[in-house]
């Protein structure tokens, strides 16, 4: 189906995605969901006066609606991001190893760089490490030729202090160039820079298909730190629970679907709020085959084996 002009062009946006009948993904084992279980690994990546940045960091803290600071270190933020790291990663990462659950990291080049224990406690957890970007910062006012530099420099710690590149990248505040950006490597088979559906699905931008992992801004603990958002664990809980039921009897009706769960070392890694994740995955234990908790490379890997599309020759070898 040709898409509408607008303004005299082609719409960028597919609106129409996969319609009234979505495919069947093809789980394995007949699951009814695939559930990814993603930690954002931000801290030490975050806007700062010590890492070169004019201001402060503002976002996803337990200071909601905190202002930058022009020109000024915030000690408090400092502090609050420090914990994800010192604390938190610690408590989240004994919580889903205990569980022996797959997990995939959106992991910040230069966080990395700051915490290299962290780092190795990963891999040796056998968790897929994928890219978020360099910097946990907003790039949609960054230069192409800086943003370029970035990816380049986070590919290059990946396969420096994880062992190996990245598959997956998630740069998380990107702009209308990041894809393009990131398809001039040839490590990645996936990008999450989108939240437009509940199944994986396939971008020709670039000429040649480009896996597209969706992921969520809602079933996410993000919503700890904004306005009318979560307020304790056992609402994280609720909802992680309620969204995972309705798509896995969407699943049992014939239509199953993918779910996310996004993470954070210094929102969720607080106690309280642990425990609400805790009794989360508990439940998804208790669902047993119906649920396919799967790393991002994971279900990358089974969409284009399962799900390439036809006349585009075959997939690239290293996609299997």
């Amino acid at each position: 189906m040709a898409l509408p002009a607008m303004y005299g062009a082609p719409d960028p946006r597919d609106v129409f995605g996969y319609g009234a009948q979505p495919p069947d993904p093809k789980w394995p084992n007949g699951a009814k969901v695939a559930l990814s279980l993603v930690l954002n690994y931000e801290e030490g990546a975050e806007s700062c006066l010590l890492h070169g940045d004019g201001e402060s960091e503002k976002l996803l803290s337990e200071i909601v609606g905190a202002a930058a600071l022009t020109g000024q270190r915030s000690a408090n933020m400092e502090s609050l991001y420090d914990y994800g790291a010192r604390a938190g990663f610690w408590r989240l990462h004994r919580l889903i190893t205990s569980r022996r659950m797959p997990c995939t990291v959106f992991a910040c080049g230069m966080a990395l760089e700051r915490n290299p224990e962290a780092a190795r406690a990963m891999v040796a957890a056998n968790w897929e490490v994928a890219s978020h970007g360099y910097r946990w910062i907003d790039y949609q006012e960054v230069d192409e030729a800086t943003e370029r530099e970035h990816i380049a420099k986070t590919i290059a710690v990946h396969d420096a202090i994880i062992g190996k590149k990245p598959v997956g990248m998630y740069q998380g505040k990107p702009n209308v160039n990041t894809r393009r950006l990131v398809l001039e490597h040839d490590c990645f088979l996936y990008d999450c820079d989108s939240y437009a559906d509940d199944l994986p699905y396939w971008s020709f931008e670039s000429g040649r298909p480009h896996l597209i992992v969706p992921y969520t801004l809602s079933e996410n603990d993000m919503r700890f730190a904004i306005p009318n958002g979560f307020s304790h664990g056992d609402e994280f809980f609720a909802y992680l629970r309620d969204s995972l039921d309705y798509l896995v009897e969407e699943g049992r009706q014939g239509a199953p679907k993918m779910m996310s769960v996004g993470l954070h070392c210094r929102l969720v890694g607080r106690p309280g709020r642990a425990h609400g994740l805790a009794k989360f995955l508990a439940h998804v234990e208790a669902l047993k085959s119906e649920v396919w908790v799967a790393t991002r490379e994971d279900i990358a890997r089974h969409w284009y084996k399962h799900h390439w599309p036809a006349g585009h020759g075959s997939p690239p070898a290293h996609a299997f």
